[in-house]
C-alpha cells in the first residue's frame, strides 16, 4: 500500500488570485509549464508584517514559499493564514536564479473558491510570496476534463457506481512475494532497517534497499496452496462483503497473473502451476462477489526505473520545488526509461487484466508518483475503451478517478462533505502484507464501529487480509471477519444500500483515523455506552446502530418528535412486535424481552 497521494506538484502552478494591501493584483489564469511562464506575487517589502488577502481557486494542501535575496541566513518567520500558524526559523531550502527560497515546513489546507487572511512577520528581506501545490495535491491543466467527465457520466459509469454505492463492504488483499518474507530480511526486522520507508511489510524491498536480483529469488520459492481461492472468497462471502480486490500487482512489480509482457509473474518465475487472479476472479464470481485488481502503475522497483524522479527533480529544482522520491527505485533502477516501462509493461498489462477478467468490476490504482497528467488519463481512457464497466479509483492520479479513497486507514469526521462516492481502505492488524510478528489485531467490535462509522458518513469499507506465502490467512483476521459477518447479515437492511441520514451518529465524539500509524500508536480505547447510535437511510426509513446489548429501554434521541411523526419500529434479524413511543426527547423503545447480543443491535424506523 502507498503512502496516500505520494506525487509532486511537478511544475505546475495553482490558478490563484493574491491581493496585497497596496500592490497590484496578479491572476494567474492558467497552469505554466516553466519558470518564466509564473505569476507570484512581488510585495517588494522590507523585513516587517505584511497582511495579504487572497481567493483559492482550488482545494487542497498546499506549501508558503518565500523568495528573497538573503543568502543561507536563518530568519524567524510567522505567518498565519485564518489561524493555521507556523512560527519558524526558516533555513534556505532552495537557490534558483532570482534568489534564495526559504519554505514554512507544514502544508496549508485551503478550501476552493474561499477567502483567507495571511499575516507573515519575518526578519528576511521578503521580495515574493508564493502559494504552491503540496506535492500530496497535484493540480492539473484541465485539458482532459470534458473528455474524462464524458465518460464518466456514461450510462456504463453510472450504473456502476450505483453499484459501488450500494455495496458498502468489501475485502481488500495484498498477496505477492514479500508475503514469504512477513515482514524480516535476513533476520532483521522491517521496523530495524537502517533505512527510512514505510514499515508495513509489503514495501520490504524498498525499505530494506533489496537489488533486483536478490529479490527475485524469493519467486523460486512462492507456491501457494491451491486452495486459496475457495478460502478468500469463503471468507469474503461469510463476513457479508460485496466484492474483493486482490493485489495484482503491487510495487515490487512482481504479477499474480500470467503475463505476456513479463516474465516476472507467476506462470513464470515461480514453481506454481496456475493463474492465481484469474483463478481468485473465478472463485469470488461463483460467490455472487464482485471482483477488482489493484494495479501500481506508478511505482514498479523491478521495471520502472527511478519512477521517472530524476526528470522531474531535473526541472523541479530550477523552481524551488520539492520532488519527493517515496515509492521510487533509487537504489537499483532498471536501466529503461520511464516511458518504456508504460509503453512496454504498465499499459499492456491493464489491457491484459481487462482482456483476461471480462467481469472485471474496478481498477485500484496506485502509486500514480511521478506520472504525468496525460499519463495519469490514459490509463483511466484504457480502461473505458475496452471495458467502460469498470470503475477506476483516485490514486490513478490528477483527480482522474470515479470514486475517492479517504486515505490508508483514515477516516473523515462527519463534518467533512465528500463530492464523490468514498472508501476507506483498512487493516485488520497494523500492515497490509503479511507481517509474521504483527499480533495488535484489532477487535471484532473494533472493526464493527470502524465500519458502521464509516457507512454512517456514506463511504464503504475496503478491509485487508494479509495472507502469508502460502495463502493462509491468519486465525485473528478470519475470525474476527467471521464474527462481522454474524452482525452483518442481521442487520444487513441498515447497511447496503443505504444513504447518509441528516445525523451520522449521536454519543460519544468520533474516534478517527489519520493513517496505518495513527490506530499503531495510539491503540483503541473507546468505550461503547447505549447512549451511543449511528444511523442510515434509505427512502422514507432510518436506521439506527448500536454496538451495545440494550438496556431495559432503548432511547434514540436524533428521532424525537421534532424530526418527523414515525409510524413504525422494528428491531432487525427479529419478528417480534415491539413497543414503543415518540417523545419530544427521544424515541423509546421497550426492551425487555429482546435477546441480547454481544456486539449489539440495529433498528429500522419508518417515517410517515
Amino acid at each position: 500500500m502507498t503512502i496516500v497521494n505520494r506525487i509532486t506538484i511537478g511544475i505546475t502552478f495553482i490558478s490563484i488570485v493574491l491581493l496585497c494591501n497596496g500592490c497590484s493584483t496578479l491572476t494567474v489564469n492558467k497552469p505554466h509549464s516553466s519558470q518564466q511562464n509564473w505569476v507570484v506575487l512581488d510585495i517588494n517589502s522590507a523585513n516587517d508584517s505584511k497582511e495579504l488577502s487572497f481567493v483559492a481557486k482550488h482545494k487542497g494542501q498546499f506549501v508558503v514559499q518565500l523568495l528573497s535575496n538573503n543568502t543561507d541566513e536563518k530568519r524567524l518567520s510567522k505567518i498565519n493564514i485564518n489561524g493555521q500558524t507556523q512560527s519558524e526559523v526558516l533555513e534556505a531550502k532552495y537557490k534558483i536564479d532570482s534568489g534564495t527560497v526559504y519554505e514554512f515546513p507544514q502544508p496549508v489546507t485551503l478550501e476552493a473558491k474561499t477567502q483567507y487572511q495571511l499575516k507573515l512577520t519575518t526578519q528576511l528581506q521578503v521580495k515574493q510570496i508564493r502559494i504552491i501545490p503540496h506535492f500530496k495535491n497535484p493540480i492539473g491543466t484541465g485539458q482532459y476534463d470534458s473528455e474524462w467527465l464524458k465518460m464518466r457520466q456514461s450510462s456504463e459509469k453510472q450504473q456502476a457506481l450505483r453499484w459501488f454505492k450500494d455495496a458498502r463492504f468489501g475485502m481488500f488483499i495484498h498477496w505477492g512475494l514479500y508475503s514469504q518474507a512477513g515482514g524480516i530480511w535476513n533476520n532483521t526486522h522491517i521496523e530495524n532497517s537502517p533505512y527510512p520507508g514505510p514499515r508495513v511489510a509489503e514495501w520490504l524491498m524498498s525499505t530494506f534497499r533489496i537489488s533486483r536480483a536478490e529479490y527475485q529469488q524469493l519467486a523460486r520459492s512462492f507456491n501457494p496452496d491451491k486452495s486459496f481461492a475457495e478460502n478468500f472468497a469463503k471468507l469474503a462471502k461469510d463476513a457479508g462483503m460485496k466484492y474483493v480486490v486482490i493485489t495484482a500487482k503491487h510495487h515490487d512489480g512482481f504479477a499474480l497473473y500470467d503475463s505476456a509482457v513479463s516474465e516476472y509473474d507467476i506462470a513464470d518465475a515461480t514453481p506454481y502451476q496456475g493463474d492465481l487472479i484469474k483463478e481468485l476472479y473465478d472463485a469470488c464470481l461463483s460467490e455472487g462477489l464482485e471482483f477488482g485488481v489493484y494495479y501500481s502503475h506508478g511505482n514498479d522497483w523491478q521495471d520502472g526505473t527511478d519512477g521517472n524522479y530524476a526528470n522531474v527533480k531535473k526541472q523541479n529544482d530550477k523552481l524551488g520545488i520539492y520532488t519527493h522520491p517515496q515509492g521510487k527505485n533509487l537504489w537499483d533502477p532498471s536501466s529503461n526509461t520511464h516511458a518504456e516501462y508504460l509503453n512496454n509493461k504498465a499499459y499492456p498489462q491493464i489491457k491484459e487484466l481487462l482482456t483476461l477478467l471480462p467481469k472485471l468490476r474496478l481498477i485500484w490504482f496506485d502509486g500514480d508518483g511521478l506520472i504525468t497528467e496525460k499519463q495519469a488519463f490514459d490509463f483511466y481512457k484504457l480502461a473505458y475503451k475496452i471495458n467502460p464497466n469498470v470503475l477506476v479509483s483516485r490514486r490513478v492520479g490528477y483527480q482522474f478517478g470515479d470514486y475517492l479513497d479517504a486515505g490508508d486507514n483514515v477516516i473523515p469526521s462527519a463534518s467533512e462533505k465528500i463530492n464523490k462516492q468514498w472508501e476507506t481502505v483498512g487493516t485488520t492488524n497494523n500492515s497490509w502484507g503479511f507481517k509474521s510478528y504483527d499480533d495488535d489485531w484489532k477487535s471484532t467490535k473494533e472493526l464493527l464501529y470502524y465500519f458502521i462509522d464509516i457507512i454512517s458518513k456514506g463511504g464503504n469499507y475496503l478491509l485487508n487480509i494479509g495472507p502469508d506465502g502460502k495463502g493462509n490467512i491468519p486465525q485473528e483476521s478470519a475470525q474476527h471477519l467471521t464474527e462481522m459477518g454474524l452482525w452483518v447479515l442481521t442487520n444487513s437492511e441498515a447497511i447496503f444500500g443505504t444513504t447518509r441520514w441528516d445525523i451520522s451518529y449521536e454519543g460519544a465524539s468520533e474516534t478517527l483515523l489519520s493513517g496505518t500509524g495513527h490506530r499503531e500508536k495510539s491503540g483503541f480505547n473507546r468505550q461503547f455506552t447505549h447512549k451511543d447510535f449511528w444511523f442510515t437511510a434509505k427512502q422514507n426509513k432510518v436506521y439506527a446502530m448500536s454496538l451495545v446489548p440494550p438496556q431495559d429501554k432503548v432511547n434514540i434521541v436524533s428521532l424525537r418528535k421534532d424530526k418527523g411523526k414515525i409510524g413504525a419500529v422494528r428491531l432487525l434479524g427479529s419478528t417480534q412486535k415491539l413497543t414503543w413511543k415518540q417523545t419530544e426527547q427521544a424515541l423509546e423503545i421497550d426492551a425487555r424481552n429482546w435477546q441480547n447480543t454481544e456486539n449489539g443491535f440495529a433498528v429500522e424506523v419508518i417515517f410517515e
